[in-house]
């Protein structure tokens, strides 16, 4: 099994899930004690919380270059970033590393595809839902992704101000569920998790749709491409 680099620590809570997941499907797919090869590197997310807030983009592809370099020279084999919303600026992120990278919107296309649906709900920070980085890699795939009307700004609130904090409100998942319902109603037929906090609050027992939850795609993606 290949070593798995992580950029993580945007936020540190969905990294530990991260790691949690890997080691789960690690342990799935090859049983007994196996659990999965990774090298972590996990960022101050407020100085990163700050460029994003700036529109300082480039000097936040940089920082995350540097990070990627240093998971290859410390032994990743496959590399995986555990931030929806920095996928912004992936391209620039893997300048220079020849490890291959497992971009977080693929999997979530399969799975979505997979299952039948063409037409889904995608909630993330106002980054992922307004900028079109993220649709447009669905798009490609043959998905229309359709993003909240209203509430972004409450939405793009909950997920800094309290899931990357580790806090969990009754009052914000009953928010989620709302624009789930509302996204519904425009004809959304699943709705994607697009954050990687998001599904500390929202999953299917509680949301009016089949929830696809990028976190957990994302990992057993990684641990599929270390597999490979």
């Amino acid at each position: 099994m290949k070593t798995i680099g992580l950029i993580g620590g945007m936020s540190w809570e969905s990294t530990a899930h991260y790691y949690r997941i890997l080691n789960q499907e690690t342990a799935a797919r090859l049983g007994g004690l196996h659990s999965a090869p990774v090298l972590v590197d996990s960022l101050d997310f407020a100085p990163i919380a700050e460029l994003q807030s700036a529109g300082k983009w480039d000097e936040a592809g940089a920082l995350l270059n540097r990070s990627a370099l240093r998971l290859q020279a410390a032994g990743a084999e496959v590399i995986g970033l555990a931030t929806n919303t920095m996928h912004l600026v992936a391209e620039q992120m893997m300048q220079g590393v020849n490890a291959p990278f497992v971009h977080i919107a693929d999997p979530t296309a399969d799975a979505l595809l997979a299952d039948g649906y063409t037409t889904v709900g995608l909630l993330g920070t106002r980054f992922t839902m307004e900028m079109g980085f993220y649709r447009e890699r669905l798009e490609q795939r043959g998905l229309t992704a359709l993003i909240p009307e209203v509430d972004r700004t409450n939405l793009n609130g909950i997920i800094y101000d309290e899931l990357c904090r580790g806090i969990v409100r009754e009052e914000s998942r009953k928010v989620y569920v709302d624009a789930i319902a509302r996204l519904a109603a425009r004809g959304a037929e699943a709705v994607i998790l697009g954050c990687t906090e998001i599904g500390m609050l929202i999953d299917d027992a509680v949301s009016p749709l089949p929830v696809f939850d990028t976190t957990d795609l994302h990992a057993r993606a990684l641990v599929g491409a270390a597999l490979a």
